[in-house]
C-alpha cells in the first residue's frame, strides 16, 4: 500500500489507515478462499482490529521496521528530511523504517468472542492489527505511524479469547537450530524454557519462537511453528514444532529433534 501511494503526489496516508485498508483486503481474499473449501452453511467473519500500543515502548525510540519504497542515500535523507522519516540501509539501497511495537490490548475483543461463540470462522488481529494509543493524559484514541509485531499481536489474541492451541503457519517445515549449516536439526517439541539456551534471527524465525514461548507460557496450551501445508498434522503433534510444557512420556531433556 505504501509503494502504491508513490503515484499519488501530496500527503501520504498514516500506516494505521493504510493497515486498514490491508487488513480488509486481505481479510475479503482469505473469506473467499475459506467459502470455497469450507461447508456453505459455515459464516464466515473479517474484523478490522484495532491494537493499542504503549506510547513508551522502546521500540519507539529505535525504528527497525522497513517498510514502503527503496531510495539512493542522497533520496532517502531528502525524504527523510521533508517528511519527518527515519530512514536506515536496506542492503545497497536506503529505505524508510518505523518502530515495531509489542501489542498492550486488542479493542475488539469482545465482538471477535461473540462471533466464535456463535459458530464463526474469524478472520483478525491482520498484520499485528490497526496501530493506535491513547494520547499521554487523555482517553483520546489516535493512530500510530508503526508496525506491530504481527506474532506477538496472534499470541495474544490467542490467550484473551482461550485458545487452546496457538498456531503459526510460516514457509519452513519447523524451528532449526544451526539453521542453514551442514549439521541443522528441525526441532520436533521443546519446553518454553528450553527454547531460551537457543537464539534465532530477530528478522524471521525470532519473534514466532517468542510468541510462542509466551502463550505456552501464560496458557499452559501448545504451541506450534510449521509449513501452512503441514497445519492439520503439526496440530496433531506429527509435523512442525511444539512448543510446550515437557510429556510426561518423553525422557529427552527439554527439547526432542525430528
Amino acid at each position: 500500500m505504501a509503494l502504491q501511494e508513490i503515484a499519488y503526489p501530496g500527503e501520504d496516508a498514516p500506516l494505521d489507515v493504510l493497515g486498514a485498508e490491508t487488513e480488509g483486503m486481505i481479510g475479503y481474499m482469505i473469506e473467499q478462499e475459506l467459502g470455497n473449501v469450507l461447508p456453505f452453511e459455515q459464516p464466515l467473519a473479517t474484523l478490522l482490529t484495532m491494537v493499542e500500543v504503549d506510547p513508551d515502548d522502546p521500540a519507539f525510540a529505535d525504528p527497525t521496521k522497513f517498510v514502503g519504497q527503496v531510495y539512493d542515500e542522497a533520496e532517502a535523507k531528502a525524504e527523510a528530511k521533508a517528511k519527518g522519516w527515519v530512514v536506515k540501509p536496506d542492503g545497497d539501497k536506503w529505505r524508510r523504517v518505523v518502530p515495531s511495537p509489542l501489542p498492550k490490548r486488542i479493542f475488539q475483543l469482545r465482538p471477535i468472542r461473540w462471533l466464535l461463540e456463535k459458530g464463526s470462522v474469524v478472520i483478525a488481529a491482520g498484520g499485528g492489527g490497526i496501530p493506535t494509543m491513547y494520547e499521554k493524559g487523555t482517553r483520546r484514541l489516535v493512530g500510530v505511524e508503526c508496525v506491530i509485531d504481527k506474532d506477538r499481536a496472534t499470541a495474544l489474541l490467542a490467550r484473551e479469547i482461550g485458545a487452546g492451541v496457538f498456531v503459526c503457519a510460516t514457509d519452513t517445515y519447523a524451528v532449526y537450530l544451526d539453521w542453514g549449516k551442514p549439521g541443522q536439526r528441525a526441532i520436533r517439541w521443546a519446553t518454553p524454557d528450553a527454547m531460551d539456551e537457543h537464539s534465532f534471527p530477530a528478522g524471521s524465525m525470532g519473534p514466532k519462537v517468542e510468541a510462542a514461548q509466551e502463550f505456552a507460557r501464560a496458557t499452559g496450551g501448545r504451541s506450534v511453528i510449521c509449513a501452512l501445508a503441514d497445519v492439520p498434522a503439526a496440530v496433531r503433534g506429527d509435523k512442525g514444532t511444539t512448543i510446550a510444557d515437557q510429556p510426561a512420556d518423553d525422557d529427552a531433556d527439554g527439547i526432542a529433534f525430528h
